[in-house]
């Protein structure tokens, strides 16, 4: 989901200069290149008055005086041209857009609210006449209004942390990316396509991609797993069951399940619509998007850490588990994701490359990748819903 900005793209260099393990040039090689070139350190350099102009004299100039074609750095290049000095320059400057994100956070907050005080059945409006729906949502809104703020806050927050987690690292490694970007999908139970962020650009390295993919899932777990595990803790599933769509509990949702000896839980039992509360819906949608995220096709938050852990052998990871999905969707008739697994499909399996592939990850990080793989298998509920006619 990357989007190319020409303005901000700095000039490409060569993958096999960048990095401390096979750099084509040091600051001490530069300096040795540059005692070559016979500077004479002795005397101040002289220079002209257009070439002090645009180091400090005028008011309103470039005052850089690592730009410019009198530069320093330009000098040395001079003195090598073949040496990369783009690591040694700042990073391009790049405007994030304001307006759109901020237009869709609202809509997303105004459509997880939504679906809170329809108690997570907006779909039930459809049966009202259309002049009388106005009348119904201010009866709902003035009945639910607790839920559905809980509801929203719980969510969006969860979303937030997704993200931000991913937006921070590209402000550590200094990625251009653009402001999370909410989706509000107000006509599913949830209230929401979750949210992305589009990184414009810049190819990251190895160790850069790990962070930037494993940096999202981990902290919107931070407030998805409390959520979750209070929202579990008010279930009563000895209520009646009503509602037509039930919720299917990820392996960690049923661990909590057992722990809190929730009245009427029985194991693979569905929570209905009847008997949810606002922090379990919460929970359960943070665990499914994190699930999905962590799944190991394409550029999926998995697909980052599945290829930095085992480079090209990724691919056929992400293959084999397209194949295995579509089987099991196949094999139980169910079809709900569907259209993710078209995407992913049309939009790639495979990982691309990284700007250098031959950055090594560290002990911790393998080591943390590795155990993030099972975040799907404790997350996400194969079969998501279950729908009685």
């Amino acid at each position: 989901m990357s989007e190319d900005q020409p303005n901000s793209t700095p000039p490409e260099s060569n993958p096999s200069d960048r990095g401390t393990s096979s750099s084509g040039s040091s600051w001490s090689e530069l300096n040795t290149e540059a005692g070559n070139a016979q500077f004479d350190r002795s005397r101040p350099p002289q220079t002209t008055r257009s070439e002090s102009e645009n180091r400090h004299d005028v008011p309103g100039k470039n005052n850089d005086p690592a730009a410019g074609p009198n530069s320093v750095l330009s000098r040395f290049s001079a003195a090598d041209p073949h040496s990369d000095l783009s690591r040694f320059s700042a990073p391009p400057r790049y405007r994030r857009r304001k307006v759109v994100p901020a237009i869709l956070f609202l809509l997303t907050l105004l459509s997880t609210f939504f679906v809170g005080v329809c108690e997570w059945n907006p779909s039930a409006l459809a049966s009202i006449h259309v002049l009388e729906i106005t009348l119904e949502l201010r009866k709902l809104a003035l009945s639910n209004w607790d839920l559905g703020l809980t509801y929203m806050f719980c969510v969006v927050l969860i979303l937030f942390c997704h993200e931000m987690g991913h937006f921070i690292a590209t402000l550590i490694y200094r990625v251009p990316a653009s402001y999370p970007i909410f989706l509000p999908f107000p006509v599913n139970p949830i209230g929401t396509l979750g949210a992305v962020i589009a990184m414009h650009g810049i190819a990251e390295n190895r160790r850069q991609i790990f962070d930037i993919g494993i940096a999202g899932p981990l902290a919107g777990l931070v407030p998805a797993i409390p959520i979750a595990f209070w929202g579990i803790g008010q279930l009563d599933l000895t209520q009646p069951a009503m509602g037509g769509l039930g919720f299917r509990l990820p392996l960690l949702m049923q661990w909590f399940a057992e722990w809190h000896q929730v009245p009427g839980y029985e194991p693979g039992a569905v929570v209905w619509l009847s008997q949810l509360n606002p922090l379990f819906v919460a929970g359960w949608v943070g665990f499914l998007i994190t699930g999905i995220n962590m799944m190991p096709v394409g550029q999926l938050d998995g697909g980052h850490v599945t290829y930095t852990l085992f480079g090209r052998a990724a691919h056929w990871i992400a293959r084999i588990t397209v194949v295995l999905a579509i089987a099991f969707m196949v094999y139980h008739q169910h079809f709900i994701l569907t259209l993710m697994v078209v995407l992913l499909i049309l939009i790639g399996t495979d990982h691309p490359p990284t700007e250098d592939d031959r950055i090594p990850l560290n002990p911790f990080r393998f080591i943390l990748g590795l155990l993030s793989l099972a975040i799907p298998v404790l997350c996400f509920p194969p079969l998501v819903f279950q729908i009685n006619y």
